[in-house]
């Protein structure tokens, strides 16, 4: 997932986001490509059950 899948699946803005990106439990970067910084969809969807369970049973953020 990149920043702008996760801010729709989180429901964020970009400065939230960065928020997020500066947790210590946020999940490693999967890898970096010349559009941006992407993660593994597995490991945020985990963050998501363990620190926002309000979304947890909306994967499609709607």
């Amino acid at each position: 997932m990149g920043a702008a899948e996760i801010m729709r699946r989180l429901r964020i803005g970009e400065t939230r986001l960065k928020h997020y990106l500066a947790l210590a439990s946020w999940p490693a970067t999967y890898d970096e490509l010349t559009m941006g910084r992407v993660w593994a969809a597995e490991d945020i969807e985990r963050w998501i059950q363990e620190h926002r369970a309000d979304l947890a049973e909306d994967p499609e953020g709607e």
